[in-house]
């Protein structure tokens, strides 16, 4: 007799939620899970045959006896759900960032704990084996003695991105936390994964937080960011992370050395060392583990969670420091140029890539390097 499939649920099937569809739908092909139930206000775009259907997340999760709830909802309400489904006897995949504070967060470790379930984050790129990889590299000594890490991404978004829904570019939403800028939502896999190659995963490996966020666009959040993390260890960790780019460049982690500089593609699970004298860089390619799998791999036989709430509480206190420090400040608009293309209307900061690179590579913020938009006095 074989072993019955465990009983999945996914709130939120939209946007980024569809890929949590197609990854359980794979997964129940092979037989290792069965789709029960999704949640969404609007109904699925396709035939899910066999999948119940329910326009509220907290009745999907009442009903259905789930062994798995996967959570891609809005972040307000990532506690108030995890919690609903652990006490139902249910492990959860919740998607980033896991909560709107570390208050929040500590609650979401403890109701896990209580329940004796798991709560898997969503940070898929710490399913990556390139993770460990550049942590043995960086321990051997293959770049020198470490000089320092970073995190660095530039992309574009464009107006109609900060309307797409009211919680969109807010600091908060009728009275309750938002976070929803360029740090803590669509750039927090820069912060996350540099974290983790630097070792720091828990709330208390983080000794200071030290932020330089503006925005250009009409919003509250930030869209032109950096910051300096210090680390417990001594370590520091910079971050030039905006959304107001020319164009996409591909996000990295940077860990530069006395001899050599690494550099991790974390979406495309990549490692290169490039090193002083060498024609081309050592590039190795690593695979990746999906977090959905792994979970059911830990429900079933034990195996250990590769994102487990606790270790994201270092990503926590970066997030806590961008909700309760200043608010972004507006840039002056001599330093931005307003483009429209196919894609929309949007706001790029001049020679942001460039002062990017420095944050990263000399581990200063905007601010301190003195970039014009930075030093410039604020916009009333």
């Amino acid at each position: 007799m074989g072993i019955e499939p465990l009983r999945v649920g996914i709130a939120g099937i939209h946007g980024h939620g569809a890929g949590h569809v197609a990854t359980a739908l794979e997964l129940a092909r092979a037989g290792s899970i069965r789709l029960a139930a999704v949640a969404d206000p609007r109904p699925p775009d396709r035939p899910l045959d066999g999948v119940m259907a329910y326009a509220d997340a907290e009745q999907m999760i009442h009903d259905e006896g789930l062994d798995i709830v996967v959570l891609s909802t809005p972040m307000h309400t990532h506690l108030p759900l995890a919690r609903e489904a652990l006490r139902s006897g249910a492990h959860v995949l919740l998607e980033k960032p896991p909560t709107p504070t570390l208050a929040d967060f500590e609650r979401l470790v403890a109701a896990s704990a209580e329940a004796g379930r798991a709560v898997q984050i969503g940070f898929q790129s710490l399913g990556s084996s390139a993770i460990a990889a550049v942590r043995d590299l960086v321990g051997a000594g293959a770049i020198g003695a470490p000089l320092g890490y970073g995190a660095l991404g530039t992309w574009p978004r464009t107006e109609q991105y900060w309307r797409r829904a009211p919680w969109a570019g807010r600091r908060t939403l009728d009275g309750a936390p938002v976070v929803d800028g360029a740090v803590a939502n669509p750039l927090a896999h820069a912060v996350a994964t540099s974290l983790a190659v630097a070792g720091a995963t828990m709330t208390t490996d983080v000794a200071d937080v030290h932020l330089d966020l503006h925005r250009a666009n009409d919003i509250e959040a930030d869209d032109t960011s950096s910051l300096v993390v210090e680390l417990a260890d001594g370590a520091r960790v910079a971050g030039a992370l905006s959304l107001t780019a020319a164009t996409r460049s591909e996000p990295c982690v940077i860990v530069r050395g006395s001899e050599a500089r690494l550099v991790l593609w974390y979406t495309l699970d990549l490692v290169q060392v490039f090193r002083t004298g060498a024609a081309l860089p050592a590039t190795t390619s690593y695979g990746r583990t999906g977090l959905l799998a792994n979970l059911v791999e830990h429900v079933r036989e034990g195996t250990p969670l590769l994102v487990p709430a606790a270790a994201t509480g270092a990503f926590m206190r970066v997030l806590e420091a961008v909700r309760t420090g200043e608010a972004a400040r507006a840039i002056d608009p001599r330093f931005y140029d307003r483009v429209t293309d196919a894609d929309g209307d949007r706001r790029v900061v001049r020679d942001l890539e460039a002062w990017s690179e420095r944050v990263v590579l000399e581990g200063r913020t905007f601010r301190d390097l003195g970039a014009p938009w930075a030093v410039a006095p604020p916009v009333e």
